[in-house]
C-alpha cells in the first residue's frame, strides 16, 4: 500500500521541471533546449494517443476502409441486407391484404357485409340521421334503375342462377388447351387452361375490377365483377395489367399469364366464375 509519503514523492517527481537539450555533436554547441516536467509530458503523450484513436475511427467510419474489417459487411452484403429487409416488409403487407381478403370472402359467402376499413369514424352517417326524399320522376325510369341496380346479394337459393348469363356472349380469357377441368366436389371451382408463354389474359365479359393482389397459395389474381352478380377470378397471373377500380370492356388485356403461387405447378390461367356466391362450370359459357 502506498503511504502518504510516497505520494508527496511522486507528485514532487512528476511536478520537477526537467531540461533536454540538443548540442552539435561536432562542436558541442547547443543546437536546442526542451524545458518540461513528467506530469506535462504524460499529458502530451496522452492526447496524441485520444489524437491518433479518434483519427483512426473516423478513417474507419467515412471511408472504404472499414470493409476491409473482418465481419464488417461489404457493400453487396449491405444492400442484400436492405432488399431483405423490404421484401419481408412487402409480405408482412400482402399477408395483411390477403387475410383481409379472404375474410371479405368469407363474410360475402356467408351473406354478411365486410367491413369498409377506409372510412374514416367521422364520416360514418347514422341512420337516424337520413332522410329520404320522395322520388317523383318518371316511373318507367324507376323500373330501368331497379332493373340496373347493382346487386350483390349472395342467395344460394336462386332458383335458376344460369337465367340471364346463358344468353351473353362470353369473350374466352385465353385460347388453350384445358389441362384441369371444373369439380367442385374436389374443391376445384374452376379450370385450368395452358397456352404459350406470356400469353396475354382478357376479361370475359364487360365489368369492374373489384381486386388485384397477390397470394401465397395463387400469386397473382386479378377480380372483376360483371353485371347479372357475377364475378370472375383470373389466378397465378405473371403481371397485372389494371387495378381496383378500373373499369374493363370484354376482350381487353387484363393480366399476363403465369406461373406465380404455391398452388400451381407450371405456367396457366385458373379461371373461376361465381354468381350469387355460387361457382359455375366456365365450360358450359366459354369455348376454350
Amino acid at each position: 500500500m502506498i503511504t502518504e509519503n510516497q505520494k508527496k514523492r511522486l507528485r514532487y517527481k512528476m511536478k520537477n521541471p526537467l531540461r533536454m537539450v540538443i548540442f552539435n555533436d561536432q562542436n558541442l554547441h547547443t543546437v536546442g533546449q526542451f524545458r518540461f516536467t513528467p506530469q506535462s509530458l504524460f499529458m502530451l503523450i496522452a492526447s496524441v494517443v485520444i489524437l491518433l484513436i479518434v483519427a483512426v475511427i473516423l478513417l474507419i467510419a467515412f471511408t472504404p476502409l472499414r470493409e476491409y474489417i473482418p465481419g464488417y459487411p461489404t457493400g453487396e452484403m449491405r444492400q442484400t441486407i436492405v432488399q431483405n429487409a423490404l421484401m419481408v416488409d412487402s409480405l408482412e403487407s400482402e399477408l395483411a391484404v390477403r387475410d383481409r381478403y379472404f375474410r371479405d370472402i368469407r363474410m360475402l359467402l356467408a351473406g354478411e357485409t365486410p367491413p369498409d376499413e377506409t372510412t374514416s369514424p367521422d364520416t360514418i352517417v347514422r341512420l337516424d340521421q337520413i332522410h329520404f326524399k320522395k322520388y317523383d320522376h318518371d316511373s318507367l325510369f324507376q323500373d330501368q334503375l331497379s332493373r340496373e341496380q347493382f346487386n350483390l346479394s349472395l342467395n344460394n337459393q336462386a332458383p335458376d342462377r344460369k337465367r340471364g348469363i346463358s344468353e351473353l356472349l362470353f369473350f374466352p380469357p385465353i385460347n388453350g388447351v384445358i389441362t384441369n377441368h371444373f369439380d367442385a366436389a374436389s374443391g376445384h371451382f374452376g379450370v385450368d387452361v395452358v397456352a404459350k408463354k406470356n400469353t396475354r389474359i382478357s376479361s370475359v365479359l364487360d365489368g369492374t375490377v373489384v381486386f388485384t393482389g397477390w397470394t401465397m397459395q395463387t400469386g397473382y389474381v386479378i377480380e372483376i365483377q360483371h353485371e347479372h352478380n357475377l364475378v370472375t377470378f383470373y389466378k397465378h397471373n405473371s403481371e397485372l395489367l389494371k387495378k381496383a377500380g378500373d373499369k374493363v370492356k370484354a376482350g381487353e388485356a387484363i393480366a399476363i399469364m403465369g406461373n406465380t403461387g404455391m398452388e400451381t405447378t407450371g405456367p396457366h390461367l385458373h379461371f373461376e366464375m361465381w354468381q350469387s356466391g355460387v361457382p359455375l362450370n366456365p365450360e358450359d359459357y366459354i369455348n376454350f
